[in-house]
């Protein structure tokens, strides 16, 4: 794969950061940012997504796939999206601060 398709894809594979009171607990003790990846993404893509897009170091990346809950409502029944997250420990001393928060 090409230098630029491959900086093109990478650019795609970070949907969000994943806010929860385990992700803001995980920021806090072990320097880790919790963020909603594409299903088909790789920790390596992921590693090289995250140093591309906020220029931090990263030491280790850790995926958890959920898959979606089946909903009822009355006879009909649906389910919810899977999903990926990422938990991706930066490097001794790096940050990074969504939303402009610092």
């Amino acid at each position: 794969m090409s230098s630029a398709i491959y900086q093109e894809r990478l650019m795609t594979v970070i949907l969000g950061p994943h806010v929860s009171e385990k992700s803001t607990t995980a920021a806090d003790k072990l320097n880790q940012v919790v963020l909603k990846v594409r299903l088909d993404a790789s920790k390596r893509e992921i590693r090289d997504a995250v140093a591309l897009m906020f220029e931090v170091g990263v030491e280790d990346v850790r995926v958890v796939r959920n898959l979606g809950k089946i909903k009822r409502h009355g006879t009909s029944r649906g389910r919810q999206s899977t999903w990926k997250k990422a938990y991706v420990r930066l490097a001794e001393g790096e940050d990074i601060a969504f939303m402009g928060a610092e």
